[in-house]
């Protein structure tokens, strides 16, 4: 009987095994994201950064209070001749509906970030569904177009959030290069931070109407430039299927 009952316990372990297995195999399908094992549990990653030898990058710009600056960063990218990316929270569109088509004409793409700003792992699924639908139709009833990418507020996630994300044709994207604009840094200073930690494929993170991004802009314009980097919006970047992210958050696109 001791025999048997060992049997039994590694059959059973082996099954439970197998079931996690093919379970991860279907929520990586699903969501196209990659599952990270941390000790015995899965757990799914944004996109941080892409994995590319071209020598491109993409500018982001997070917009949830304040709009007064957002003309002239659009103004500053046309004339250098940049695409960007725009996360707007829906509290934001609504009261700027005109600032959405400006940046929407102006040939960027725009991404939802929330509807209202919340730490959405702290949320049920059905709250964390009602954020990005209401947001993405609060910017597609102005722009005409789906939305495709989201940031998450904060960047606080797990992996309920990045699953409802994508069965909504969401991609959640992160940053690997953050500016802390928002903390009041100079113009300098965000440069700093940029040429520290910009390479092939950075995301950068920005906020539409942080201190001195209008001072900093500029600066960041020209030594991307100077470095060969072309500035591209995210749907120049990012990989649109057929990939994995590694651990690090890292997309890379599968091999043929």
């Amino acid at each position: 009987m001791k025999i048997v009952c060992i049997k039994a316990k590694h059959i059973m372990a082996s099954i439970t095994l197998a079931l996690v297995l093919a379970m991860l195999m279907v929520a990586t399908s699903a969501t196209n994201s990659a599952a990270v094992f941390l000790g015995s549990s899965p757990r799914l990653v944004p996109i941080y950064s892409v994995k590319t030898e071209e020598k491109k990058v993409a500018l982001s710009f997070d917009a949830a209070w304040g709009s007064d600056k957002t003309s002239k960063i659009v103004e500053i990218l046309q004339k250098e001749g940049i695409k960007a990316t725009f996360f707007l929270v829906g509290f934001w569109v609504e009261a700027n509906p005109d600032k959405v088509k400006e940046i929407y004409d102006a040939g960027f793409d725009i991404g939802t970030h929330s509807n209202t700003h919340p730490k959405m792992s702290t949320l049920s699924s059905a709250q964390v569904s009602h954020e990005l639908v209401t947001s993405c139709e609060l910017i597609s009833n102005i722009t005409k177009s789906p939305v495709k990418f989201f940031r998450p507020p904060y960047g606080d996630y797990n992996d309920q959030l990045i699953n409802i994300a994508s069965s909504l044709g969401l991609k959640t994207i992160q940053w690997d290069v953050d500016t802390l604009d928002w903390k009041g840094l100079s113009g300098e200073q965000i440069l700093t931070r940029v040429q520290r930690s910009v390479k092939n494929g950075s995301i950068i993170l920005c906020h539409n109407n942080s201190d001195h991004i209008l001072e900093a802009l500029p600066l960041m314009i020209k030594y991307l430039k100077s470095e060969g980097y072309s500035i591209v919006k995210m749907s120049e970047l990012v990989y649109e299927n057929d990939y994995t992210i590694d651990n690090n958050g890292v997309q890379i696109k599968n091999k043929g």
